[in-house]
């Protein structure tokens, strides 16, 4: 489904509302207004693919003047956050995300750690042991390199899903997604550390966490649970849903959208930033020839019609990835690896 030109009106109407001289704390109230419009759903990525991409397109074009803070945190509640829930929640997580949207709940993102370096996703040493006992999964960073840092809208966030290594009956089984409650009106939930990454060169309405899990209990029901769950019993066991298919890898795909995702703000920022600069040569007049301006100058004609061809090639490629990640996304499936190397 395509976006609508009426509902591209409204959106952009509603994104110019948007301002980057904040704290993050007020940064973060005109994300639980903008979701709480409705106007994009949580449930998007999958079910309207096209619309996710152009409201991404369309926020970005307010970069050049707003700075990256509030895109990066707009994208991470809706792709990396709400996105794992649809590739790994089960049908009653997934129906938790419209519930999350009215009541203007943000979410993180929680798989960066510190030793993890660009392995991100392929390190995870942040362990989910499971209790028999007590059928809680017991979330744990052993040691300072294990705790998550970098999350995005950690230090705001109600919310999180949270990447560990699954532990079941002493085996492991991977790494696996949880959608835990990380805060409530009353501070952090128990066993749950922040702290502040600190103050960036930009961007600084958007706020960077360090967490450390501290034996933090998970119930059962935590487990984003879709190709993976656990049954108790006898120690737990681990029972694979869907042949051929982890969590990882469906967790992956967010990481796709968001490259796509991201493609496309670079390419929107570019142009936005040649339009200001067109504005400009455009109003600055020349002394000769007589009522000529700077835009009329050869190496600037030419510069700007480079510019506008090699950005249509862009366009093009970034076009088509999009189409057949989005084809991958309301099927359910892993992009072919040309179209991940793409």
């Amino acid at each position: 489904t395509m976006a609508t030109e009426e509902w591209r009106q409204q959106w952009i109407e509603a994104v110019a509302q948007i301002r980057s001289d904040v704290s993050y704390n007020e940064s973060a109230q005109q994300l639980r207004r903008l979701q709480q419009t409705g106007l994009l759903k949580l449930t998007d990525l999958k079910y309207n693919p096209a619309k996710f991409f152009e409201a991404h397109r369309l926020l970005a074009r307010h970069a050049p003047n707003l700075g990256p803070g509030f895109w990066i945190r707009f994208t991470v509640h809706y792709n990396l956050f709400a996105g794992s829930v649809l590739a790994v929640g089960n049908e009653d997580q997934v129906k938790q995300l419209d519930e999350i949207q009215q009541k203007g709940l943000l979410g993180c993102f929680g798989l960066t750690e510190k030793l993890a370096g660009v392995n991100s996703g392929g390190v995870v040493n942040t362990i989910a042991e499971w209790d028999d006992q007590t059928q809680e999964f017991v979330l744990t960073s052993h040691e300072v390199g294990a705790q998550k840092n970098w999350i995005s809208q950690g230090l705001v966030g109600e919310l999180g899903v949270v990447v560990a290594d699954l532990r079941v009956a002493g085996k492991r089984c991977g790494a696996h997604a949880f959608l835990m409650e990380l805060r409530t009106a009353n501070g952090p939930v128990p066993n749950v550390e922040f702290g502040d990454m600190g103050r960036k060169t930009v961007g600084n309405d958007l706020d960077n966490a360090w967490i450390a899990f501290h034996g933090a209990r998970l119930p059962r029901h935590t487990l984003l649970s879709r190709y993976g769950e656990v049954q108790p019993g006898n120690g737990g066991s681990y029972v694979s849903k869907v042949k051929g298919l982890t969590n990882m890898a469906m967790i992956g795909q967010r990481l796709f959208s968001g490259r796509v995702a991201v493609a496309w703000a670079a390419i929107t920022f570019t142009r936005k930033l040649f339009e200001m600069t067109r504005e400009y040569s455009d109003r600055k007049k020349c002394w000769v020839p007589k009522n000529s301006n700077l835009t009329q100058v050869p190496q600037l004609q030419h510069l700007y019609t480079r510019a506008e061809e090699t950005l249509q090639k862009l366009e093009a490629f970034v076009a088509s990835c999009e189409k057949q990640l989005s084809d991958c996304l309301q099927k359910d499936e892993i992009p072919s690896v040309a179209s991940q190397e793409a």
